[in-house]
């Protein structure tokens, strides 16, 4: 009876270094101390850890304690991206649509955008808008979705959704309006986006 409990208070010692070392890092980034979230985020990174992954991935990208690089900014992005971080899928999305450290492909920047404003992600949806508001990548034309999807990126705050948002509805009707609020009421996330 000892074996077993003991092994789950090893489990635990052993994650909450982990843990604390990603809280650690997370909070010298916001900081600023570039060299202490560099220390205790690239070894989790490189064990593995999503957040730790898509933390190291923006300072790669930003050049924050680390020289500026894009292609390794993909790269840790793009792991963390494969965990399900929405934050990395809207980056990975992002670098897709610029051609930033990749070939520019619409159609894989859209997969990546939907991927992440299936999870509430506001930047993908709001991006996802502005591709399905302007027949981006092959994607119809759909003021009711792209009202829909700027709608749930302005009620988590981002902020050129709402505008957005609005100067469409100048151009709808108002059983469009009702359709795309009826829509935005109903989604949750995790729910597929047209």
């Amino acid at each position: 009876m000892k074996t077993p409990i003991a092994a789950i208070f090893l489990v635990l010692g052993l994650h909450c270094p982990a843990i604390a070392g990603f809280a650690e890092g997370a909070a010298a980034y916001r900081e600023h101390d570039d060299e202490l979230a560099l220390k205790e985020i690239a070894p989790l990174a490189r064990g593995g850890n999503a957040d730790a992954q898509h933390l190291l991935g923006l300072m790669y990208f930003m050049g924050r304690g680390v020289p500026r690089n894009y292609r390794q900014a993909f790269e840790w992005h793009y792991k963390a991206a494969l965990q399900g971080v929405p934050d990395a899928e809207y980056v990975i999305g992002a670098m897709y649509y610029t051609g930033n450290a990749v070939p520019q492909d619409q159609k894989l920047a859209l997969s990546w955008f939907r991927k992440a404003a299936q999870l509430g992600q506001p930047d993908a949806q709001y991006a996802l808008g502005l591709m399905v508001r302007h027949h981006v990548a092959d994607v119809p034309e759909d003021a009711v979705t792209a009202y829909m999807l700027w709608d749930l990126a302005a009620a988590s705050g981002h902020r050129n959704a709402g505008e957005q948002r609005d100067d469409l509805a100048r151009h709808m009707t108002a059983q469009q309006i009702d359709e795309a609020q009826r829509r935005s009421r109903n989604w949750h996330r995790g729910m597929a986006l047209p």
